[in-house]
């Protein structure tokens, strides 16, 4: 059976995910789909809207055939990292392709910015260390060192985040020398970071998210953008646990967390570098809210996402050390949810697999994977009572979903 990858965080599973999950499949004349899913944090440092078993039903729902999380190590971190881990998964599973959206949509120029990059590495890692000691943040000193060369107009743009994670799955799959295929299909209609509708039926997460978390907090609004299975579990989810989650649900948390350290301890935390943990302990006594705290500490070095990844270290008290990699790579794959076909897959292709499938929590013992635990029982802190105790259990109790 051919499978083919995707690397997805389904924030929630909407019509773009839905093209472009049956794109991929279509392009890579796959039997399967395999996904990688981000658990409870997200990689722009965000706490998911609902937690990852309803996610892996939209995605089943959507035609994935498998649904294996990306661990909380690699899901809440830099592209390049982030990027690593997935398709270390992708290539432990057996996956043939990897097929990601793109806004050039031309895998070609993809390819060839790989090699341009490759080519003039040096002169290009001296641009960016000069862009970084003149303040500006790591991503917009890639972007702006990439556009100072000359004869690019034939490469991507690397001021756009769609394009920034494809070129970094490519580098991964060349990295860790990976018999699996590219491929890209163009986003449809919407940009990533979209606000608002941009068409009648495709919209991009961001806008959707800030949709539901207008002034009633529902997803009604929402229905003409996300499949009917997506719509069905968005409205079950808020049934049975009495919100979605945002940031702001863990404000009091990480502010509680603040005012209880000391500048050294912040400085042990995993992303929380060059003095900003004296802006953060700061801000931390005058803010009201996680908004007004970004607000406070967000400077022209550092990007929104990279300090809202920091936020989600300290809320899960997560040391420099417990982030160490030696190689970037995944040490297991945990299985969330499959289809038929996808149990087949397994049931042809697991003795196969060059990393162990966990599929019950209490039997595996992998240390890295208590970073998982510990992100869902923070995650879970949100709620209060019957509702926190139900969602924790799911972690340790929830045996993978299966989908006819």
């Amino acid at each position: 059976m051919k499978a083919v990858g995707l690397i997805v965080e389904y924030n929630p599973f909407h019509n773009g995910h839905a093209f472009h999950l049956h794109a991929s499949k279509e392009a890579a004349d796959a039997d399967i789909v395999i996904a990688v899913i981000s658990g409870n944090f997200l990689q722009r440092g965000e706490p998911a809207l609902v937690s990852k078993w309803a996610r892996t039903k939209m995605a089943l729902a959507g035609g994935a055939d498998l649904v294996l999380e990306l661990p909380y190590i690699f899901a809440a971190q830099k592209a390049e990292t982030f990027a690593n881990g997935a398709v270390s998964i992708l290539a432990a599973a057996g996956c043939d392709a990897l097929c990601f959206g793109s806004e050039d949509g031309d895998i070609n120029a993809f390819l060839n910015t790989l090699d341009f990059l490759n080519e003039n590495q040096a002169q290009y890692n001296h641009k960016v260390k000069d862009y970084m000691k003149s303040g500006v943040s790591y991503p917009k000193a890639l972007s702006l060192s990439f556009e100072e060369f000359e004869g690019t107009d034939s490469l991507i743009s690397l001021a756009k985040p769609n394009n920034i994670l494809g070129y970094q799955y490519i580098k991964a799959i060349q990295d860790q020398k990976s018999s699996i295929k590219p491929l890209t299909v163009r986003r449809k209609n919407a940009d990533y970071h979209d606000e608002h509708f941009a068409s009648e039926t495709i919209a991009s997460a961001t806008s959707i998210r800030k949709a539901i978390f207008g002034e009633d907090e529902n997803a009604d609004k929402i229905s003409q953008y996300v499949p009917q299975a997506t719509f069905d579990q968005l409205k079950l989810y808020f049934s049975e646990y009495g919100l979605f989650h945002q940031w702001e649900n863990y404000w009091p948390f990480l502010k509680y967390r603040l005012l209880n350290m000391e500048a050294n301890e912040l400085q042990k935390i995993y992303e929380v570098e060059e003095g900003i943990e004296n802006r953060m302990l700061k801000a931390a006594v005058s803010s009201s809210s996680f908004g007004d705290f970004m607000e406070k500490i967000k400077t022209k070095r550092y990007t929104w996402t990279r300090l809202q990844r920091a936020c989600v270290h300290i809320l899960t008290n997560t040391h420099k050390e417990e982030m160490y990699l030696p190689q970037e790579k995944a040490s297991y794959m945990r299985l969330l949810g499959m289809s038929l076909a996808g149990r087949e897959y397994l049931n042809k292709m697991k003795s196969h697999f060059s990393l162990p499938l966990v599929s019950k929590l209490s039997s595996f013992k992998e240390k890295p994977i208590h970073l998982d635990i510990k992100a869902a029982k923070v995650y879970s802190c949100a709620l209060s009572g019957e509702k926190q105790e139900k969602l924790l259990k799911m972690e340790f109790n929830q045996p993978p979903i299966y989908m006819k």
